[in-house]
């Protein structure tokens, strides 16, 4: 069966459908870029009924599993998945009201998140609310012993993976063209951290694309 099932999936869907609730606009598409196994796509599309969710992914395994789970949500407002690697130019939609990025930076080279800023400024418009959802330091510090052995577990599988520094992240957000509008302390030392694009994105974004950004493997969500 094409469906996969992420334990983590489950386990944080309803706080971070609290906050997106709160920070999402009341109509239009939302992009979730890295949609992983498909869960999220599902239970968002079923809980906010009044707007469009748009998943995808760059790997064909988890775009199977997101199409099986949406077959078996039959959500009108559930869209196919679509094959969109944050490298690639341009991303295969021009336009969205909203973007929403779960557990992807910390399991991608820094460059995937070049590119999602990067692209984000591309497709939303001024005002347009773009949602990150992992975990983070802090300070140059870790916020859990956890989070500091997850951390070392996950530069052993790859020198590019790792957890970001929250303020590496807001000074690249700046950079593309993105305000910082809030931050919410999530269970298991995650967060919600919420930026809006600015008039100014996109050309910045323009700007930044000039400098082509590192690779980005396994952008999934966890």
């Amino acid at each position: 069966m094409n469906r996969q099932f992420a334990p983590a999936s489950a386990r944080n869907q309803e706080p971070i459908l609290e906050v997106l609730r709160r920070v999402l606009p009341v109509r239009g598409t939302v992009l979730e870029v890295a949609s992983g196994t498909g869960q999220h796509a599902a239970h968002f599309a079923a809980a906010l009924p009044h707007l469009v969710w748009q998943p995808s992914d760059p790997d064909r395994v988890a775009r199977d599993s997101i199409a099986a789970w949406a077959e078996q949500a039959g959500l009108p407002n559930l869209a196919p998945p679509l094959d969109l690697d944050t490298r690639q130019t341009p991303w295969p939609l021009a336009r969205v009201d909203a973007l929403v990025c779960i557990n992807m930076l910390h399991i991608a080279p820094w460059g995937a998140a070049e590119a999602l800023f990067a692209g984000a400024a591309q497709v939303l418009a001024p005002g347009a609310p773009f949602y990150l959802y992992g975990p983070y330091r802090i300070g140059g510090q870790h916020t859990s012993p956890g989070n500091a052995a997850f951390d070392d577990s996950l530069k052993q599988r790859d020198p590019g993976f790792g957890v970001r520094d929250l303020e590496r992240v807001k000074h690249l957000a700046e950079t593309s063209g993105f305000g910082f509008r809030e931050i919410t302390a999530m269970p298991a030392n995650n967060y919600s951290v919420v930026f809006e694009r600015l008039p100014s994105a996109g050309a910045v974004a323009s700007e930044n694309a000039a400098q082509p950004p590192g690779g980005a493997d396994g952008q999934r969500s966890r």
